[in-house]
């Protein structure tokens, strides 16, 4: 990209103001946090619901960045940077992607459905990748921000694009269209994701549909919905001549009419018919949406007229689909970033960054295989990949493949090996430890055998946590406080079981104003991680107040004794102004200062220069039960009285906060200047008509690692507590109550789900594994198990198990490996 800043002018209606000299922009962002923006950046400043990119607008200027496209110029920076003024730049985005895309004029083809777009592009990108060199959506870029960020990537050496976009309701396809603008388009399977979205199917269906308003050729499942809708379509959009390509498995009449459909060693073999011709095909996948999304991309390769021959050789090389960023511990307390299932050079920028928002450790490292249809030569190429290497502050570059070997000059701080197995048969002399590792690879590099070596080896069975989930609940959370509202996120007990400096990392990155934790040793494992937020310690033992002071850590203090214990300490330090947070007992009766102790607090405060009361707080004990809500006004009113008092008497201007996750959604003028987001964040909430708004955080999965059949009248488990009444299957998980599961779980009380079905727990839950009924189950060992997540939740073990969802979150055990991802 090299675009004349001033050209835009007109392309997305702005009004200049700043330099008279034009730039040339090489690079479009709306991340503040990337290290790649620059002084040939142009930054959008996006307005969403939760944040206002216009709040960075400063601490860009001070990296070198000189261009932005704003709704309004921010205070003090008129004269500092080149702005482009329009009313909505969400919309100047698409617009510039519009244009953008309108410079090129080689076929693109555009993906929309409910599921299978990423998986079809993905494999699209495979199947032709010999023959063109493609642009396509980096990961699951489909909104209406990521449609327009991967429509900019073109270049004028790509020669094919192929780009998925994804809406959630109504009026939101016509703008991608516009971006997109596809020649030849597909239509995936039709499901049930966004529903709520739209009034009923058919509008769900007529809305998709808009992407291919000026599409030569659709292709399809055909059903008689579907086509009845395309008829409706064809009526209101008259392009002719339009092609409509289908399949089915039902329907003669389609184009290519799947005659057979037969499963066998996990692969999958169709007989079809096309131009009144047999075919066979053989698809390296047996279940029902792997083979209907090859059936999507043999139709695309026989519309480009591709032979049988290598329509079959290349779709039985197929391979699942990594369609996400993955976090894992590494050895020697490192951190890895898996990513190693594609090498390109937008998909390298998306890495890098995910790299520097998650990275563990302050050195970063790459292992980075040759890229592959960059749409450059080789020499720019690797040019561009250096300077963005450098601009990350890559540590080490571990570069894999014959090419990035010739251009390792490029690169100041390269190791080079030829081969994937040389830098195995090195990897113990490249002394990996304490660094956040990135492995970016192209798939034919294989390179999930060197994630494999440098992974932490634990058991099988991970707690999947999703950062992307946690950041939706934030801002869910976050669009309800009143402007200027402070938020504390709580990551006590591991960020309730869900992992906390990981999760720490997220928060730091979304600028949350305090961290809570419950012990002292919690905060210094957060602040030995790299975290800069300041945390607040809620439960300090004087023991550790030498520890929270070294580590800056803030304390809670609930009692005279505490407080006079923490002012000994820091009068030997020669402390001043130490931040500390006071406590006061407004009906929770479990610590705090009451009433009667107040007095005592403010005649041993005022004065005292050592210690400054940071903010003034208190705990509800009610706010997720309607039937005390007197109890929680009675609370809140006490709160105002009693920490005004100690505001007046002490001449102070402190943070006060009240208000939990349940008081934040129930109790909206209590917010005062902050607020604490618990389980909330984590996806849980008290409230059903609020729970469909948070998003699954975690997702705790396991494996069969045994399946066996016993006849009518045998036992399984301790105690014989399951008597098999028929022929039963069973299958044997690798998890028990060692990892956190309750043993009241078991004997038919609880159930996990394999391939989509319940799967009854059966006999007692031993320490380290159970046994489930699979009776009906069509499984083998080795096939994923879900112990919990979208089904059954943690609400649901919770009510049956007669407990809180805090605790089934809590207690699983730190042996069970956390895997995050976005």
């Amino acid at each position: 990209m090299s675009i004349n800043s001033k050209d835009l002018i007109s392309v997305i209606n702005a009004k200049w103001t700043g330099s008279k000299d034009a730039v040339l922009i090489d690079h479009i962002s709306i991340d503040s946090r990337s290290l790649q923006n620059g002084s040939q950046t142009l930054f959008f400043a996006l307005v969403g619901v939760n944040n206002d990119a216009h709040l960075f607008i400063s601490d860009l200027i001070e990296k070198g960045v000189r261009n932005f496209v704003v709704q309004h110029i921010p205070e003090n920076c008129t004269d500092k940077a080149n702005f482009l003024v329009v009313e909505n730049t969400l919309n100047a985005l698409q617009e510039f992607a519009g244009y953008y895309r309108s410079l090129f004029h080689f076929p693109i083809i555009g993906l929309t459905g409910s599921n299978g777009k990423t998986i079809v592009k993905e494999w699209l990108n495979f199947l032709l990748s010999p023959d063109y060199n493609i642009v396509r959506s980096p990961k699951s870029y489909n909104s209406q921000v990521g449609v327009p960020l991967s429509v900019i990537s073109i270049n004028e050496n790509h020669n094919l694009g192929i780009f998925e976009a994804g809406i959630s309701t109504v009026n939101e396809m016509a703008k991608l269209e516009k971006i997109i603008k596809p020649n030849i388009g597909i239509l995936t399977s039709i499901g049930s994701a966004h529903d709520e979205g739209f009034l009923n199917l058919v509008q769900k269906i007529d809305e998709k549909l808009l992407l291919f308003k000026d599409c030569p050729v659709i292709i399809y499942q055909k059903n008689e919905l579907v086509d009845s809708c395309l008829t409706q379509f064809a009526a209101e959009y008259m392009m002719h001549p339009r092609k409509l390509f289908s399949w089915s498995f039902t329907d003669k009449s389609a184009d290519i009419f799947v005659l057979k459909k037969e499963n066998k060693n996990d692969h999958t073999h169709i007989t079809y018919q096309y131009k009144k011709e047999k075919f066979h095909l053989e698809i390296p996948f047996s279940d029902s949406a792997s083979v209907e999304n090859a059936i999507s991309c043999l139709l695309v390769l026989l519309h480009f007229n591709y032979d049988q021959k290598t329509i079959q050789n290349r779709i039985e090389m197929l391979y699942p689909v990594q369609m996400r960023l993955e976090v894992k511990n590494g050895i020697n307390n490192c951190s890895i970033i898996d990513d190693s299932y594609s090498s390109d050079f937008q998909s390298l920028k998306i890495a890098l960054d995910f790299l520097e928002s998650q990275k563990k450790n302050a050195s970063k490292t790459v292992i980075l295989s040759d890229i592959f249809q960059s749409g450059f030569s080789n020499e720019e190429l690797y040019t561009k990949v250096a300077d963005l290497i450098a601009s990350n502050k890559i540590n080490r570059v571990i570069g894999i493949g014959e090419t990035i070997s010739t251009f390792a000059d490029k690169f100041p701080n390269i190791i080079i090996f030829q081969t994937k197995n040389e830098f195995i048969d090195a990897i113990e002399s490249l002394n990996f430890a304490n660094e956040t590792i990135l492995v970016k690879g192209a798939r034919s590099f294989h390179f999930e055998e060197i994630v494999s070596l440098l992974e932490e080896k634990t058991h099988e069975t991970v707690l999947e946590i999703n950062l992307d989930a946690i950041s939706h609940n934030f801002n869910y959370f976050k669009s309800k406080l009143a402007p200027n509202v402070k938020m504390m996120v709580m990551v006590k007990a591991f960020g309730y079981g869900n992992g906390g400096l990981e999760i720490a990392k997220l928060l730091e990155h979304h600028k949350v104003d305090y961290l809570g934790v419950a012990f002292a040793d919690e905060g210094i494992s957060l602040k030995n991680g790299g975290i800069k937020l300041p945390i607040m310690v809620l439960n300090p033992e004087s023991t550790s107040f030498p520890s929270i002071i070294q580590y800056q850590l803030e304390p809670e203090i609930y009692s005279i004794k505490g407080l006079n214990a923490f002012l000994k300490i820091a009068r030997e330090k020669n402390l001043k102004d130490f931040p500390i947070h006071i406590k006061i007992d407004t009906g929770m009766h479990r610590l705090g200062f009451e009433e009667n102790t107040l007095q005592e607090l403010i005649d041993t405060l005022k004065g005292n220069s050592t210690v400054r009361v940071q903010s003034i707080l208190s705990h509800l004990a009610t706010s997720d039960d309607p039937k005390h809500y007197d109890f929680v006004n009675q609370q809140i009113a006490l709160f105002e009285k009693l920490s005004s008092r100690l505001i007046s008497e002490l001449n102070i201007n402190p943070i006060r906060h009240i208000l939990n996750t349940s008081g934040i959604s129930n109790f909206p003028n209590a917010q005062y200047n902050m607020v604490r987001l618990g389980i909330g964040l984590y996806g849980v909430s008290n409230d059903a008509s609020e729970q469909k708004y948070l998003e699954n955080v975690g997702t705790l999965k396991s494996i069969i690692s045994q399946v066996r059949t016993i006849p009518a009248g045998d036992s399984v488990g301790y105690g014989r507590r399951f008597m098999a009444e028929k022929e039963t299957k069973i299958a044997t998980i690798p998890i028990g109550y060692a990892d956190g599961i309750a043993r009241l779980w078991g004997n038919e009380v609880g159930f996990v789900v394999i391939k989509n079905q319940k799967a009854p727990i059966v006999g007692s839950v031993c320490m380290d594994m159970l046994m489930v009924n699979v009776t009906e189950i069509d499984c083998k060992e080795g096939d994923s198990v879900i112990i919990f997540g979208e089904s059954p939740t943690v609400i649901e073990m919770a009510v049956a198990l007669k407990t809180i969802p805090y605790e089934i979150m809590t207690s699983i055990s730190q042996r069970v490996k956390r895997v995050f991802f976005r």
